[in-house]
């Protein structure tokens, strides 16, 4: 078509995926700085736990709306293992349940973090556009979004770290969680990366999978933002 650029070279399109990352990802954000070093109170990590399940809770549900607007099969059989990795296969596995006993080795009731009451409206909100953004958007945009796995390991490392030397309060046994996306994250990754960077043959679909990465960036940020500014129901004790 003419006046239509050309595609960027997988080495290109990849660079500027990552940098996206590099100036967008929610490592910069003051709230996860300020846990990494060992600034966080209990109540603000409280906070944090219960709300990020509110995320958690979302990941099965948004990968369920990619898989139902993939016609791929193959694609599909690969991509059902994340919905796997957190709902478990059976009762009592899972990275929820694993987020549940992060949970209560903070101090938070398994009971409060499933009926969402400590969730604060930003992040339901930015929740929500991110499920609606998977179930609306075509199956290979909302894959990318998923591409800000590329980043995950480092700032899971810092957090493991950070929680085993700064806030040594924290039952050592709820923190599973990090150590399991330690594994599963990196192969995520590498799957979403080769689907996206295969199948977006064009430089509109090219650009389309770099904003996708740009709005989970975002909703992670919002999230953040809303748990900085926000305070427990509750005065822990």
């Amino acid at each position: 078509m003419t006046g239509e650029q050309a595609p960027w070279s997988r080495d290109e399109f990849v660079r500027r995926l990552r940098a996206v990352g590099e100036a967008r990802y929610h490592d910069r954000h003051p709230f996860n700085q300020r846990m990494h070093s060992g600034d966080l109170t209990r109540a603000e990590l409280q906070l944090w736990v219960a709300n990020r399940f509110c995320y958690q809770q979302a990941i099965p549900i948004k990968d369920a709306a990619i898989m139902s607007n993939c016609p791929d099969p193959a694609v599909r059989r690969r991509w059902v293992q994340r919905i796997i990795d957190h709902d478990g296969r059976e009762e009592g596995e899972g990275g929820l349940e694993a987020w549940l006993r992060l949970g209560e080795a903070m101090g938070v009731e398994r009971t409060a973090l499933v009926s969402g009451c400590w969730v604060l409206p930003g992040v339901r909100f930015a929740v929500d556009a991110y499920v609606t953004f998977c179930r609306t958007r075509d199956w290979l945009e909302a894959a990318a979004a998923s591409l800000t796995e590329l980043f995950a390991p480092a700032i899971v490392s810092a957090r493991l770290a950070a929680m085993l030397t700064h806030y040594p309060w924290i039952a050592p046994g709820g923190l599973q969680y990090f150590r399991n996306r330690l594994r599963e994250a990196p192969r995520d990754a590498e799957h979403a990366l080769a689907l996206v960077t295969e199948r977006s043959t064009t430089r509109a679909a090219q650009e389309r999978a770099i904003a996708a990465v740009e709005f989970k960036c975002d909703v992670l940020w919002a999230v953040l933002d809303a748990v900085q500014a926000g305070r427990l129901p509750w005065t822990p004790q």
